[in-house]
């Protein structure tokens, strides 16, 4: 049976494509389901204040760089989006006095524009988020060595080598509108993939790459990020890959609420728990990770009940 176009853009593959049926019986579950979808390979955790959640992100970084060591390295892939754990680590560090020589951190993606990453003066990079927002509050003694903090740079073949010289032991994310993990967006509907998006199998061995936004993904970091300023959003971005995310020995996905709407988290978490892995929802490809968990901070969970404004 051929696939609905998308209501969002015709060109594109995403979640609008879905069966009707499935899209809604995600809209009908509620703030109790989701707990219950949890099972062997997918942990569900409700946290009831931004300060639990947010530290509790922080503290996944201190589990992962604390178990590092010069003939073991370890460490986390992080995300820009959410961005408020990064204060909370740097803190934690520094009242740890916890020595982070040997510790490895990933940064998940970059904006890509005149065929380079972005520079760091880039009013919306990623890096520099990472640097002013931890790294450099960090005290000077106890940061990692500056060859152990790995940014994603038009060497995608380099970057994605590290995840091969030292152990990811966490991938956290954040979940766009556009249901991606990093910038993993489905893809354009054209050529090959005209009438289907990409298998799940195919979809998996995509490594570190340049990729093409899709249009939710250019509106909701101009919303999230830079005012609204769609003109400041680049139109592709350098995203760690499935293949680099099936290295991590674990995927830990945060929902505050401010990427993605009640719908969008409730949708991911039924197509995960229920093993329908779908392209046009990156997302839920994780359906074939052996170790993910979603992260709810509770009050953002809300309704899919339709409601005037």
């Amino acid at each position: 049976m051929a696939r609905a176009l998308s209501k969002i853009s015709a060109d594109w593959w995403d979640y609008t494509t879905l069966p009707e049926d499935l899209l809604r019986d995600a809209a009908k579950l509620k703030e109790k389901d989701l707990l219950q979808l949890a099972r062997p390979g997918f942990k569900v955790v409700f946290y009831e204040t931004l300060e639990e959640f947010y530290a509790a992100e922080a503290l996944e970084y201190i589990t992962a760089w604390r178990q590092s060591s010069a003939d073991n390295p370890t460490g986390i892939c992080g995300p820009i989006g959410p961005t408020e754990q990064l204060p909370i680590v740097a803190r934690m560090v520094n009242e740890l006095n916890l020595n982070l020589k040997e510790a490895v951190f990933w940064a998940m993606d970059e904006w890509f524009e005149d065929s380079k990453e972005v520079p760091v003066t880039h009013p919306l990079s990623f890096k520099r988020a990472d640097l002013e927002l931890c790294f450099n509050r960090i005290r000077r003694e106890l940061r990692p060595r500056p060859e152990n903090l790995h940014f994603p740079t038009r060497d995608v073949k380099a970057y994605s080598a590290t995840y091969d010289r030292a152990r990811c032991l966490i991938m956290q994310g954040g979940q766009g509108e556009v249901k991606h993990w990093a910038f993993n967006d489905p893809p354009k509907r054209a050529g090959r993939y005209k009438t289907r998006p990409p298998s799940p199998e195919e979809y998996r061995q995509l490594a570190t790459r340049v990729v093409d936004l899709h249009p939710m993904t250019l509106i909701q970091n101009a919303r999230t990020s830079g005012g609204g300023q769609v003109f400041l959003v680049p139109r592709q971005a350098l995203s760690v890959g499935p293949r680099e995310t099936w290295k991590a020995e674990k995927v830990s996905i945060w929902h505050p609420g401010t990427h993605d709407n009640p719908y969008g988290m409730r949708l991911t978490t039924l197509m995960i728990s229920k093993r329908v892995p779908d392209a046009a929802v990156p997302m839920s490809l994780l359906a074939d990770h052996h170790n993910v968990q979603f992260n709810f901070y509770r009050p953002a969970i809300g309704t899919c009940a339709a409601e005037m404004h």
